[in-house]
């Protein structure tokens, strides 16, 4: 079975997707000039604009389930293991992937707004929902829906109660199967509660955890200036084969840090736009705008405080494609969380592990949140009856798969994450470069109207685009 899953992780991560991600975010780039960088102020200024209605949540919300959807083990694991595969390089290519991806993202969350619907009471969108009104493509948009609720609610949740449960037993000897009830327990409390409880959660838990893990970093980081621009030169040398002791593996700097890059900030993957939808706006560039600063969040700034940690410490191993490791300066250690604990235990001894086991709990129980509430919303476009034996059975499953996850083998919950993650990538990356032009009218717009000193106000018709539900 394991082989099995292994070969179809490799088909779907092929070197295909790895272009077809890079490609769209040079894309999007270009088409929208660049925005990521040009309307930076924009970004900041909108992700306090706004307040929650009984329809949606508030832009800050919406921001912060999409951040609870980002920041996850990704950013502890997830860097370590793209360091240990592809070396130090890898990290500059999950900073290009961020910097392109914004673009992917911005376009994703702009159609997840366009294309939004009141349900029940409660905005909802995502993929499936645009791939319908957008593309007019039913069987797309089911397979979308089939895809993400298996990859949100069985797939990837195991890594994230995988990663906590570890971090505990390491750092507190804390059996796995006693962090998978108490995960389990504590997520049931949330997702029973709806969206708006997974938004109140989360706009507190993301400032507080996020703002704690980049201090710790920062301050690892004064503790070495000197070694800043020896560091940073490691990083870029490495990056384009300009380091023999890592030439060995300079593609794999490469597909580990975009692999690693879409798995930590999931910029075109499809997750956001669910986030997104949700929000209450007057345009939806607006929350296409904050739904681009996120990523810059998860991986320029929580992402490299973690590969920064490393490095400076020299706490991390690299492993020889051809057997053993070019660099191995932690005899024993499992590539994952180790490295990071390690390198806060180099300063902080008594605090370094229990400091990663804390910031991992935190990171990876909101990506669970920000699953569930991804996989309620494709089992509610699947299930237009909206029964709740469904929505029941749904959070069963997913506390099930929590549980699981805890006690199988991180390898196993790693795969079947890529697998969840590069699925739902091939479908949503395919599906806004054919439906680009409503996002790319959306923008002319915002333009327009801001540059005529309006808050920008978005009427769907007189813009030219078609088959929404609430811009009329």
């Amino acid at each position: 079975m394991e082989e099995f899953i292994t070969t179809i992780n490799n088909i779907i991560w092929s070197d295909a997707l790895i272009v077809l991600c890079l490609g769209a975010g040079i894309y999007f780039s270009l088409k929208t000039k660049f925005l990521q960088v040009t309307y930076l102020k924009d970004m900041w200024r909108l992700l306090f604009d706004g307040k929650a209605s009984s329809k949606g949540v508030s832009s800050f919300q919406a921001f912060a389930i999409a951040i609870s959807g980002r920041i996850g083990t990704g950013n502890i694991a997830g860097v370590a293991t793209a360091i240990a595969m592809g070396g130090p390089g890898a990290l500059f290519w999950m900073w290009l992937i961020a910097f392109l991806g914004a673009s992917s993202a911005f376009i994703e969350a702009t159609l997840g707004q366009i294309y939004k619907k009141l349900e029940n009471g409660e905005y909802r969108g995502g993929p499936a929902y645009y791939i319908e009104k957008g593309l007019g493509v039913k069987w797309y948009a089911v397979v979308f829906a089939v895809a993400t609720v298996l990859s949100t609610a069985i797939f990837l949740p195991g890594v994230q109660s995988n990663s906590i449960a570890v971090g505990m037993q390491n750092s507190f000897n804390v059996p796995t199967y006693i962090s998978g009830i108490t995960i389990s327990v504590l997520l049931a409390l949330i997702i029973f509660g709806g969206v708006k409880r997974i938004g109140k959660v989360a706009e507190i838990v993301v400032p507080f955890m996020a703002g704690g893990y980049i201090l710790m970093a920062l301050i690892i980081i004064a503790f070495h200036y000197q070694q800043i621009p020896s560091v940073f030169g490691l990083i870029f040398s490495s990056a384009f084969n300009l380091e023999t002791a890592f030439s060995g593996v300079f593609g794999m700097a490469i597909a580990w840090g975009v692999k690693r890059g879409i798995y930590s900030n999931e910029a075109g993957q499809g997750t956001a736009p669910h986030a997104a939808a949700a929000a209450e706006v007057s345009h939806p560039v607006k929350q296409g705008l904050v739904q681009a600063f996120s990523v810059y969040i998860d991986t320029l700034f929580v992402c490299t405080a973690t590969g920064l940690m490393i490095l400076f410490t020299g706490k991390y191993n690299v492993v020889n494609p051809g057997g053993g490791f070019i660099v191995e300066n932690l005899k024993g250690t499992a590539i994952g969380a180790g490295f990071t604990q390690e390198a806060v235990n180099a300063h902080f001894p008594t605090l370094g592990g229990g400091f990663v086991a804390v910031s991992l709990f935190f990171f990876a129980f909101t990506t669970i949140m920000a699953y569930y509430y991804i996989a309620e919303t494709n089992l509610t476009y699947l299930d237009k009856s909206n029964n709740k034996w469904m929505k029941n059975a749904l959070r069963v499953c997913m506390l099930a798969a929590v549980v699981y996850g805890t006690v199988k083998t991180a390898e196993v919950a790693w795969t079947l994450g890529d697998i969840g993650v590069g699925t739902m990538a091939w479908l949503n990356i395919v599906a806004i470069f054919l439906l680009r032009k409503p996002a790319l009218l959306a923008l002319k717009d915002y333009k327009k109207q801001k540059a005529e000193g309006k808050d920008p106000v978005f009427k769907a018709e007189e813009v030219g685009v078609k088959n929404t539900d609430l811009w009329k």
